[in-house]
């Protein structure tokens, strides 16, 4: 079915580039819509990043088209149907109709379609299988419109059959209830996910974590969490959890919101794993974290803890010598639970604030260098070598626990000295 939407209102829709590609995929016959995530979140009133189009043209006719009318092409998955499509600000992923023929758990084999109802059903949840065409009508092949209207995340068909097609549909389910959802999943999506939640260990450990990071950035992300844990499918991807508990997350999002505090998908990571070294590097090399994660991630495990009531020397020299980032971390956990027991507990109060005190002054405090250098002992007469080096340290003892206060010219008097 269609429905006349007012797409005067629609910045995005009107623009010259989404209107032109529209009209010149829609000619001689053919026909192109916007589809998916546009069109679902234009309706649920939540922020556009990319906008897709799908369009009868085939691949060769897409380019031939888009490219007469001033746009750059890259052919990403043109085996697949799907064109890059660059203009002058932005891209844009365009598809052409498919249709499967065989999955397995990871990849599909398609053909072309001209079947707009066969595109819709296809794709995964009802709420992603929405199109508008350039006039502003909304096409609804499966229901999805029903679903946006009662914010429910569905499967397409038999959630089972779309669930074995990719398995990674399953953390799908989950990251969309956490961005979209409300009330209680869908409870024959959160059967299906259950019952066929061991095909997670058929798919590569980078599309794992990238669905979890991407389902870790919703506003509020905890019954998400719960229902994952509650399946058995979140120590499945992260058996870190399984002792440990969820419960930090819930106190950080609050501290998050009530600070303004950006949304970080790897602290909201660390709230949900325990701080030990070794299970943490073995997480990181199975998930194949990142280099700048893992660093991240073993730096806030090895990190002393930090108590409210420490000096801020103690905290400066922690910033010193293990950097900025994981003290950070660490405070910020420290505050979300602290701020916890508050709310619990006012007597508990001074703690919250020593926390916020240690938070800001880490966030502010800004790293000073060591003024000395090998080259100022080598002009005094000192030669190279472990002594060099031995007293070199020494002098940085001695600035640091001055507070990072001695300045140039007196450590060179100690030099002389």
């Amino acid at each position: 079915m269609s429905i006349k939407y007012n797409f005067k209102q629609v910045a995005w829709l009107q623009s010259s580039n989404i209107q032109t590609l529209l009209r010149v995929l829609s000619l001689d016959g053919e026909e192109a819509r916007i589809v998916g995530g546009a069109v679902r979140n234009q309706l649920l009133q939540q922020p556009i990043s990319d906008i897709d189009i799908a369009t009868t043209c085939l691949p060769q006719q897409i380019i031939k088209r888009v490219e007469e009318v001033g746009f750059k092409t890259i052919p990403t998955g043109i085996n697949f149907g799907t064109v890059t499509v660059v203009g002058k600000s932005c891209s844009y992923e365009v598809t052409t109709l498919r249709s499967d023929i065989e999955t397995d758990g990871r990849h599909a084999k398609v053909i072309f379609s001209r079947d707009w109802k066969k595109d819709a059903e296809r794709r995964d949840f009802t709420i992603n299988a929405l199109y508008c065409n350039a006039a502003g009508e909304i096409y609804d092949e499966v229901g999805g419109l029903n679903d946006i209207a009662t914010r429910t995340v569905r499967f397409i068909g038999v959630a089972e059959q779309r669930i074995c097609e990719d398995y990674l549909r399953i953390l799908r389910f989950f990251r969309f209830f956490a961005w979209y959802g409300i009330g209680r999943p869908d409870a024959e999506g959160l059967k299906a996910c259950t019952r066929l939640k061991h095909g997670l260990q058929k798919l590569s450990p980078e599309r794992v974590w990238g669905e979890m990071k991407k389902l870790l950035t919703a506003l509020d992300p905890t019954r998400a969490l719960l229902w994952m844990r509650q399946s058995g499918i979140l120590t499945l991807i992260l058996p870190e959890t399984e002792r440990w508990g969820i419960d930090a997350i819930h106190s950080l999002i609050k501290t998050e919101q009530a600070f303004g505090w950006k949304v970080d998908p790897f602290l909201r990571l660390e709230s949900l794993i325990p701080p030990d070294v070794t299970r943490l590097h073995d997480m990181a090399h199975r998930l194949r974290l990142s280099n700048k994660e893992k660093i991240r991630l073993k730096e806030w495990a090895e990190l002393e803890l930090i108590n409210h009531d420490c000096s801020d020397i103690f905290m400066q020299r922690l910033i010193y010598f293990y950097g900025r980032q994981p003290v950070l971390d660490q405070l910020a956990l420290s505050l979300a639970a602290a701020r916890d027991q508050t709310l619990k507990d006012s007597k508990v109060v001074k703690k919250e604030e020593c926390y916020i005190r240690l938070y800001q002054l880490a966030r502010k405090w800004q790293i000073p260098t060591f003024p000395i250098s090998g080259k100022d002992l080598l002009e005094r007469g000192l030669v190279k070598g472990m002594f060099l080096g031995k007293k070199l340290k020494e002098l940085e003892t001695l600035w640091i626990e001055s507070g990072f206060l001695i300045d140039r010219n007196k450590l060179l008097e100690k030099i002389e000295q």
